[in-house]
């Protein structure tokens, strides 16, 4: 069997949807297990949504009533009026109305997951409800029964043993008898709390799912002809890889590549299952194969670009060295409240580190922080990432910034730009 995973802008709108099912239709012939992540730009939608509501702001209910209507509109062009699929895609979001009418008195974490999750259970109805329509058979399974995590909310750390035991229970019955539509990002916790696995973490779901399953393959589909070296948004003539290893698209991923979420990877590897990144409005082309190889040469650079980062620079209030004490106790803040480390430096008397800003997990750190140590931070930088990188190229990419940390070693650079 095989894994398919479709982004949000594979199924944005209807014609995406269609889309999709004519690339079901043409392998019909394979056991498939969808896995499908929020439609377009809903995620960011009902991130705003939850923060609103969490500061009560009265424009929360006129931001919910646009999500609903974005998603109505899609099933006005593809169902008739007294179509079931109405109702299923209200009565899911009933439990965001439900939600949103109580004050907020839960932590913050756990608030987005149970709202933000939404977003890819409205999508997967719609695209079950639209593959049965076309006489594609297809069947619904909730991942959250599937995918069991504890409870660290937006970042739910899987439980592999109960996942793989749920999944091997449920799904092969399942694909015996058609397609299986399932949810990304999220799964549920013991006491059937929602999680989610991280931003854009559907891929990973894909990749849970494979690695229980034993599948043949992954394939990711996406609005790319595969794997580039840097994003077409920001870069003019950016090249394709016909083929990775493992090991760079772990390094790629790590350090902010946006194609694959940072966790898809290593299950995948483990299992030595093979990962295609496909161009969906162009199913028929090769795109970019993931898989064990030694010998993959590299004659272009992969640049990586992340915006919206803080550069925080840590020092002791008495003038003593940061000590590895020091650095233990940094460490541990870190991990408590969720921040992952994108870049480090550190000198006698300060230690520097550059990560995503989130202001709900920034206010804490620096909570943390303030007692023990002097702290002074920028925020609104870029961190541009370059693994192969040639001199040349690092003068292009710096040209007219501040550059406000660097990093160097044998295959990357890391530079913190204003």
């Amino acid at each position: 069997m095989q894994v398919y995973k479709f982004g949000g802008a594979s199924v944005k709108d209807a014609a995406g949807i269609i889309n999709l099912a004519e690339i079901i239709r043409k392998n019909k012939d394979k056991q498939l297990l969808i896995v499908v992540s929020a439609m377009g730009k809903t995620t960011n939608a009902l991130e705003k949504l939850t923060r609103a509501y969490v500061e009560q702001n009265e424009e929360m209910h006129e931001m919910f009533d646009g999500i609903k209507q974005y998603h109505h509109d899609i099933m006005a062009k593809l169902f008739a009026p007294n179509h079931p699929v109405f109702d299923e895609v209200n009565n899911t979001f009933v439990e965001i109305e439900w939600a949103i009418e109580e004050e907020p008195h839960d932590d913050f974490d756990f608030i987005y997951d149970q709202i933000v999750s939404i977003g890819e259970l409205v999508s997967t109805r719609i695209v079950n409800a639209y593959l049965n329509h076309c006489g594609i058979k297809s069947h619904w399974l909730d991942a959250r029964g599937c995918i069991h995590t504890d409870n660290t909310y937006r970042e739910g750390m899987v439980d592999w043993d109960n996942t793989c035991k749920s999944i091997q229970q449920q799904l092969p019955k399942l694909l015996e008898k058609g397609v299986v539509i399932t949810p990304g990002f999220v799964g549920g916790t013991s006491e059937n709390f929602t999680t989610t696995l991280g931003r854009e973490g559907s891929d990973y779901t894909a990749s849970i799912f494979a690695a229980c399953l034993k599948a043949e393959s992954v394939t990711i589909w996406k609005d790319v002809p595969g794997v580039l070296n840097a994003d077409p948004k920001l870069f003019a003539d950016t090249k394709k890889y016909d083929e990775l290893s493992y090991a760079e698209a772990i390094e790629m991923t790590y350090y902010g590549a946006s194609v694959i979420h940072p966790k898809t990877i290593k299950p995948l590897q483990n299992a030595n299952i093979p990962l295609l990144v496909k161009p969906f409005m162009h199913p028929d082309e090769a795109g970019t194969i993931i898989r064990e190889s030694d010998f993959i040469t590299f004659d272009t650079p992969v640049i990586i670009v992340k915006p919206n980062q803080v550069l925080l620079s840590i020092s002791t209030k008495d003038y003593s060295f940061i000590s590895e004490n020091h650095l233990s106790d940094i460490f541990r803040a870190f991990a408590q409240c969720h921040i992952k480390v994108n870049t480090m430096q550190n000198s006698a008397r300060s230690f520097s580190v550059c990560f995503d800003y989130d202001a709900e997990r920034f206010e804490k750190l620096l909570k943390m922080f303030e007692q023990d140590f002097r702290i002074k931070y920028n925020n609104g930088l870029t961190l541009i990432t370059v693994r192969h990188y040639k001199q040349e190229l690092l003068k292009g990419l710096t040209a007219g910034k501040v550059v406000l940390l660097e990093q160097l070693s044998r295959n990357t650079v890391q530079m913190v730009v204003k």
